[in-house]
């Protein structure tokens, strides 16, 4: 690899690197500026990975030389992904833009049915340490083990 090459993924994986950061905090403005970083570095890498650059792809009497000619699939798949980028990014930014008219802010709140659900195994496992002869769901009788796994 030479240094261009290095530079380039040096580029690529910190975009990935802060487009995922960005993409795992509560705000949704964060969360659009990962994406938008995403998408920035998927094209970056798409065009590294078409390699260097050729004859258009034009096969005719207009073809002057003997150079390769380019390899026009990285291309097509570049401006797709500029395409769904800019299409996902606009259905985020109005999810941002009505959050804010909703809320007065764009962080996601915890869902109160994940709150409950995580009580619940707390209230669970509790009780469990509590009472080692409590039933399962089944209505069988637990029984106690030691730390090998032999019951007592």
């Amino acid at each position: 690899m030479n240094p261009p090459d290095v530079a380039a993924a040096v580029v690529v994986g910190g975009l990935f690197a802060a487009g995922c950061y960005l993409l795992l905090q509560r705000t949704l403005m964060r969360l659009l500026f990962g994406f938008l970083l995403l998408g920035h570095a998927t094209n970056l890498l798409l065009l590294i990975a078409a390699g260097s650059p050729g004859a258009p792809p034009i096969i005719g009497a207009a073809r002057i030389g003997d150079e390769p000619s380019a390899d026009p699939l990285p291309q097509a798949m570049a401006l797709t992904a500029i395409v769904i980028t800019f299409a996902l990014t606009i259905f985020l930014l109005s999810l941002v833009y009505r959050s804010r008219q909703l809320h007065g802010n764009d962080e996601v709140r915890d869902d109160a049915e994940d709150r409950r659900l995580a009580e619940n195994q707390q209230r669970e496992a509790s009780a469990a340490a509590a009472d080692p002869h409590r039933t399962n769901g089944s209505g069988q009788a637990r029984t106690a083990a030691d730390e090998g796994g032999n019951t007592l």
